[in-house]
């Protein structure tokens, strides 16, 4: 069934996308993802930082960036400044140091309503994506490519798929929070 391989497909892209954003917000543990969107204009071409260092976490509070190319440093440094991060970065000559500082109870309760809109975006992007898999398969079917019967199961199917990807999406958002919340 093409429509509900489609439909799967782009409902992974979704889910993708999700963990992506959730992966950028910032729960007060160092994670290399919180500098994954920063593009460093390295040699006069945006150039993602994560191609440019190597990029670690030696303890919870602390994300190491080791530039491949020292030369780099002062872009690299830059770029962070410029990113919205809010983290002063930490230039020892070899590496850049971005210290996490620890998160306010009121920021953790922003950042969980910011995780819960993700999440429901998301989910409006998959129902979304299920009533357009449902108008096509009704299209089959007046077209005379379904019988009732096939478009009876298929409209099953493609709700079970985009129930599966409600409770990926809600379980998600829940560990993301529960990250948030701990001190």
């Amino acid at each position: 069934m093409e429509v509900q391989e489609r439909l799967e497909e782009k409902i992974a892209k979704s889910l993708s996308l999700l963990k992506e954003e959730l992966a950028a917000v910032r729960a007060g543990k160092a994670n290399a993802a919180l500098v994954d969107r920063i593009m460093v204009d390295y040699y006069g071409s945006p150039t993602p930082l994560k191609n440019l260092s190597n990029i670690s976490a030696p303890d919870p509070r602390t994300l190491l960036i080791m530039p491949f190319d020292p030369k780099s440093i002062p872009q690299i440094e830059k770029a962070v400044n410029l990113s919205g991060l809010g983290i002063p970065p930490v230039n020892d000559g070899k590496a850049i140091r971005l210290a996490i500082p620890q998160v306010t109870e009121e920021r953790r309760k922003e950042l969980t309503k910011t995780v819960k809109k993700l999440g429901e975006e998301t989910k409006v992007a998959v129902r979304n994506l299920r009533r357009d898999a449902n108008e096509e398969l009704k299209k089959q079917e007046k077209a005379g490519d379904l019988t009732e019967d096939d478009l009876k199961e298929s409209l099953e199917d493609v709700q079970k798929a985009t129930d599966q990807s409600i409770k990926d999406i809600d379980g998600l958002v829940a560990e993301k929070e529960k990250e948030i919340l701990e001190v």
